[in-house]
């Protein structure tokens, strides 16, 4: 006989309602100080680079917890035949960290650079740079959008309890609105410099909100934290390692250790989104440090929300009285099992990993490396009034990918992740054919594109596992790059020997 640990739901109070909005203001209002320091596009960007290496640690742990962590990786454990094989991902993210560190760091240190992709023009010209910040745009606005949407479907239970006539679908789109523009307004105002003090804030509140809910979860079910880990245990929730070579499966050994490598190293690499932030200190120790030290962090945070899917498990015994959406759940126990106060707190919480935003990165892109390069000696004023606007122009386009997605199935965490395995993997192979020291344009664009239709094609033709995406892009760049380059500079190098 299933027992119900649950019947009767804590609504929420307007005490909560108020946190929230006490959080969104206080964003709003670290944005607002910070704007009276941006005076060049630099500090706009880049925070002057003087932030400490702590804080870039903290903004790093923050921009990779997304909504998407908060909420969707309980729902892997939770989930039908769910457990801790999610984690083989983890160790593969965290030797993509060490590879970065010798590999890109130091690389990125030799040139005053404002994006990534300006060092792709001193080496492969203009035409792989903007190819690469093109990809680099459209890969963040729609991973982003994705993340935006999640966090919408918390806000819009909020916004359900207070308001029950207001229609799911009505709700949601509401919410994006409504972060979104809070998103907008804090970062085109303070810049980077705003992005990451709010970040380090949002790490310790969804930190705190993370062990609150655990807490909660572990004196509902019977026999407290012995009892959830029978529970679990009876489930196999546990299980962290499988060791079969299925290419189909995600979260298998291989695809996690390899894939997971690939896909941080181009993540965390060669993506302007994450690298901005360690161009925001001042050396590239401090930089190599800071990434370091936040995939400790991360692990340990991986290794706690996955347990909360267990307890989630334990707490609503989907096995006994049928399972909900995996993204939805750790939602409803947010909004309707929580005392007062607290799921203000939480669910501010889950805002704070949303309001990491991409599109001061995009908005930098746009600017160093397709603005600029057209509309040529303007003024530093004028570039940075231009940033602003690209700023809102991409926050708003991440506002519309959220729109489009409302009422989308699936796991969120695997279709955002999927986009950037799809997207970053050409991108990290012509960075490792600049790092082999290969060049011509030819060769490096040739490559992209042979990554771009190489990728595609698995994705839309094979059941390969999404990890393996980042894989093959890269893989199939540096391939072709190199084949390419082998060719097409004795070919050259051979009509410039002949006589005129």
């Amino acid at each position: 006989m299933h027992v119900c640990y649950h019947e009767r739901p804590i609504p929420m109070q307007p005490v909560d309602l108020l946190i929230i909005a006490a959080y969104l203001a206080g964003i709003l209002a670290i944005g607002f100080w910070c704007r009276k320091r941006q005076k060049t596009t630099r500090h706009y960007f880049l925070a002057g680079q003087q932030m400490p290496w702590w804080a870039i640690s903290g903004s790093i742990v923050a921009t990779e917890t997304s909504a998407i962590t908060f909420v969707s990786i309980p729902g892997v454990a939770y989930a039908s035949g769910g457990d801790f094989t999610f984690m083989q991902l983890v160790l593969g993210y965290l030797l993509g960290r060490i590879v970065i560190c010798i590999l890109f760091i130091p690389a990125y240190f030799r040139r005053s650079l404002l994006t990534i992709y300006q060092l792709l023009q001193s080496r492969f010209g203009p035409q792989v740079k903007s190819l690469a910040a093109s990809l680099f745009i459209v890969m963040r606005t729609i991973a982003d959008g994705v993340r935006l949407l999640l966090t919408s479907v918390v806000m819009a239970a909020v916004w359900r309890t207070f308001f029950p006539s207001i229609g799911l679908v009505h709700a949601t789109a509401m919410s994006i609105v409504l972060i979104g523009c809070v998103m907008l307004l804090f970062t085109a105002a303070g810049g980077m410099e705003a992005v990451v003090w709010t970040e380090v804030l949002h790490v310790g509140v969804y930190m705190i909100g993370a062990v609150a809910a655990g807490i909660l979860l572990i004196r509902a079910i019977p026999g407290g934290l012995h009892g959830a880990m029978t529970i679990g245990s009876q489930a196999h929730k546990f299980r962290m390692f499988d060791f079969s070579f299925d290419l189909t499966r995600p979260y298998v050994f291989w695809a996690g250790v390899i894939g997971g490598c690939f896909l941080n190293m181009s993540t965390h690499g060669t993506d302007q989104y994450m690298v901005q932030r360690y161009l925001c200190t001042t050396s590239s120790r401090k930089a190599s440090l800071a990434l370091l030290v936040s995939g400790v962090v991360i692990f340990v945070q991986f290794l706690g929300f996955l347990f909360i899917g267990v307890l989630l498990f334990g707490y609503y015994r989907p096995d006994l009285g049928g399972y909900m959406q995996p993204d939805q759940v750790f939602p409803d126990f947010i909004i309707h099992h929580v005392p007062s106060g607290l799921s203000g707190l939480i669910t501010a919480a889950v805002l704070a990993a949303a309001t990491s935003p991409s599109v001061n990165s995009v908005a930098a892109t746009a600017l160093a490396d397709l603005y600029q390069p057209l509309v040529r000696q303007r003024t530093d004023e004028h570039y940075l009034r231009v940033s602003r606007v690209l700023t809102v122009l991409a926050g708003f386009a991440q506002i519309g990918v959220a729109l489009a997605l409302i009422g989308e199935k699936g796991s969120a965490v695997n279709t955002a992740l999927g986009v950037a395995s799809l997207i970053n993997g050409p991108i990290l192979g012509v960075f490792l054919l600049s790092a082999m020291q290969r060049e011509g344009s030819v060769a490096a664009f040739t490559g992209m594109l042979a990554g771009i239709a190489a990728v595609t094609s698995v994705w839309l033709f094979t059941p390969l596992a999404w990890p393996w995406y980042a894989v093959v892009g890269s893989l199939t760049t540096l391939g072709v790059g190199m084949v390419m380059a082998r060719r097409v500079q004795p070919a050259a190098a051979e009509l410039s020997a002949q006589p005129e």
